[in-house]
């Protein structure tokens, strides 16, 4: 097994269903490996149009959608989109191919630092350094997109380190259990709320996010 094969087997551990994106010559282990898994691919006519599917995947399912590009131009249409989510927290993975590691420093073709864009608009933007690291990488990016606040993670595999050999497997995911208010609390909130002449409800987009919209509608009738 590749990395990338590995690291399409860590997306299908966090639940991943669809990948939107362009693919390029850099992502091209990636996307073999994504022939022989689950996850659907959305070919897109546009990096950002990508983004922004995964921002509105992210924003409808409360799971990080999942956007790709490849280096250079390719991963700079990706900011738009992944700025937006960010900044609207919704909950986003953005991945991108990166010239061969071993030439980098030769000024190689569409070379850039990728990583150091998408830093300033996003929760969390790490490369892809050694192939045994994927798991542990993937585990945090989904990690960091989800947990609140809610933003955009960004993963860069260079196209080198995607084709090495690995015996690695993903790490577990856990969903920690969702913490139960004490009942008295809830008993003297209600009947506070319930006395109330004029209550006002201050709802945000934390409502959105949970998917608490229809309750938030059902408490206020």
């Amino acid at each position: 097994m590749n990395a990338a094969q590995l690291f399409v087997k860590c997306l299908e551990n966090e639940g991943v269903e669809y990948i939107f994106g362009v693919p390029g010559e850099e992502n091209a282990h990636f996307m073999m490996a994504l022939e022989a898994s689950s996850i659907k691919f959305i070919l897109c006519r546009h990096e950002q149009g990508a983004a922004f599917m995964a921002d509105v995947y992210g924003r409808l399912t409360g799971r990080a959608g999942v956007c790709m590009g490849t280096l250079g131009p390719g991963a700079t249409n990706l900011v738009t989109g992944v700025a937006n989510a960010n900044m609207d927290r919704s909950p986003v993975v953005a991945i991108t191919g990166q010239a061969d590691s071993r030439r980098q420093h030769k000024e190689s073709h569409q070379h850039m630092d990728i990583v150091g864009l998408f830093r300033p608009i996003t929760k969390w933007a790490q490369p892809i350094l050694h192939s045994m690291n994927i798991p542990e990488v993937v585990r945090k990016a989904f990690k960091l997109a989800a947990m609140e606040k809610p933003g955009a993670c960004h993963i860069e595999l260079a196209d080198d380190i995607a084709a090495y050999e690995v015996e690695h497997v993903p790490v577990p995911v856990h969903h920690p259990r969702r913490p139960v208010p004490d009942d008295k609390v809830v008993d003297q909130a209600i009947d506070l709320i319930s006395k109330a002449k004029r209550p006002i409800i201050l709802a945000g987009n934390g409502a959105i996010r949970k998917r608490a919209s229809n309750q938030l509608r059902i408490f206020s009738e």
